[in-house]
């Protein structure tokens, strides 16, 4: 199984071959990403089991969203190696990043979910059009389907997403700040749609801000301060001594600190 990683100072992408025992869906290698040659995570090693739910956490500015586009092959400077046993990555970026201004309705916004099978020129087939139907359903919109999406909440809005990426039917999904300035309603209701993920042993990692939900309902977790504080059960993880680690590390950081000169290059 393959994974997509790049390496010393572009960003080509490149096959890797998963060794070893895969009982984790990713795994991070002495992982240093950079923009300008400016470090924004810092040589990460870590595990990130399959078929679970992991949060990753850590102060603002610490590299959260960054990994996630490292894991996506999305950031310009990559260094060390990114292992992954997963065949489909299904990827919810934070809403800030997202132009509402587009004149589409909800259900051509989550049938976009689909559009690696049909692509700009091919058509939906009656199949995807039903599942569609199901997916905002089953995120309690229904009635919604032909409602413009710039008229809609951000908690609704954020329903939406999450249906498109039910359609996608991946087996790894990465999900960031998915509940940011969202209603208690709806992050109950978008808790039980990542459980039924999890019950279907996909694997989800999500950044969080909330320790007090990561530890009631993500039993992995990540902490991050440019640098890895720790990986493992969130119960340790997020213990006092780690989360005052991470604090200090954060705001000891050097935002002009230069890149490390050496590569952990990737093999083919």
């Amino acid at each position: 199984m393959a994974c997509c990683g790049s390496a010393g100072g572009g960003s080509r992408l490149v096959a890797l071959l998963v060794v070893g025992a895969v009982n984790a869906a990713l795994r991070l290698v002495n992982l240093t990403v950079s923009y300008d040659r400016h470090p924004a995570i810092h040589h990460v090693s870590a595990e990130i089991p399959a078929a679970e739910l992991t949060a990753i956490v850590g102060p603002n500015g610490a590299g959260k969203s960054t990994l996630l586009k490292a894991l996506l092959g999305l950031a310009p400077h990559i260094e060390g190696r990114i292992e992954c046993s997963a065949k489909r990555i299904a990827y919810l970026p934070q809403q800030a990043e997202i132009d509402r201004s587009f004149p589409i309705s909800v259900f051509d916004t989550v049938l976009l979910g689909r559009w690696s099978r049909f692509g700009g020129f091919g058509a939906a087939r009656p199949a995807d059009l039903h599942d569609t139907h199901h997916a905002i359903e089953s995120v309690g919109l229904g009635g919604f389907e032909r409602r413009p999406i710039d008229t809609l909440s951000v908690g609704q809005f954020q329903r939406v997403l999450f249906a498109r990426v039910l359609l996608q039917d991946a087996d790894l999904v990465l999900l960031d700040e998915p509940f940011a300035a969202i209603d208690s309603k709806t992050v109950s209701d978008l808790m039980d749609v990542i459980r039924r993920w999890r019950d279907e042993k996909r694997t989800v990692v999500c950044v969080l801000h909330d320790f007090d939900q990561v530890r009631r309902d993500f039993p992995s977790s990540l902490l991050l301060a440019r640098q890895l504080i720790d990986a493992g059960p969130t119960e340790r993880v997020l213990s006092a001594q780690n989360l005052l680690r991470a604090r200090a590390m954060a705001e000891a950081w050097d935002e002009h600190a230069d890149a490390c000169e050496a590569a952990v290059r990737l093999s083919a």
